[in-house]
């Protein structure tokens, strides 16, 4: 396996050879971004899965983002070992194991313990906006980690708190 990719050009500028796709992923984006959930637990979401993917752009830019949103270190340090860290609340430990399920769905499906789970945390309209945001991640994952993306001069949009 080839896993040195730092020094490797991007392959493709994705976003300029097919705009219009470009743009149905950063709309799906935005119907999620609008549909209610909290920002920081879809940052911490966006995480996870990208740990999971190895996904290195994405780490960048969410830990970025979920900064400048107030995140704290601490949690973006442990998100890895959340199961066993005691800083995220009982929706973000529903969301992370969702997240989980659905990012390696290969493995046993999307059980129905997680998603009873899921059901008496979230309301249908979230459950629904959370499902597609894992899905919007690993799609932005697999973009990024197979054209190459360039990693580390993402600037966060975000204003800054000084978490």
């Amino acid at each position: 396996m080839d896993t040195d990719h730092a020094a490797e050009p991007p392959r493709i500028e994705y976003a300029s050879v097919f705009p219009s796709g470009a743009r149905a992923m950063v709309g799906l984006q935005r119907a999620i971004d609008g549909a209610g959930l909290e920002p920081l637990l879809l940052e911490l979401v966006k995480m996870r899965a990208s740990q999971i993917n190895g996904c290195a752009y994405c780490l960048d830019m969410h830990s970025k983002d979920a900064r400048a949103l107030g995140e704290s270190e601490q949690r973006l340090h442990l998100l890895a070992a959340w199961r066993e860290a005691s800083c995220y609340d009982a929706r973000e430990r529903v969301a992370l194991a969702w997240c989980e399920e659905l990012t390696l769905i290969w493995k046993q499906g999307a059980p129905d313990a997680v998603y009873e789970e899921l059901a008496r945390t979230f309301a249908p309209a979230e459950i629904v906006a959370l499902t597609l945001a894992i899905v919007a991640i690993n799609g932005w994952n697999r973009l990024a980690m197979s054209m190459r993306t360039p990693v580390g001069s993402y600037v966060s949009p975000h204003r800054q708190t000084g978490a």
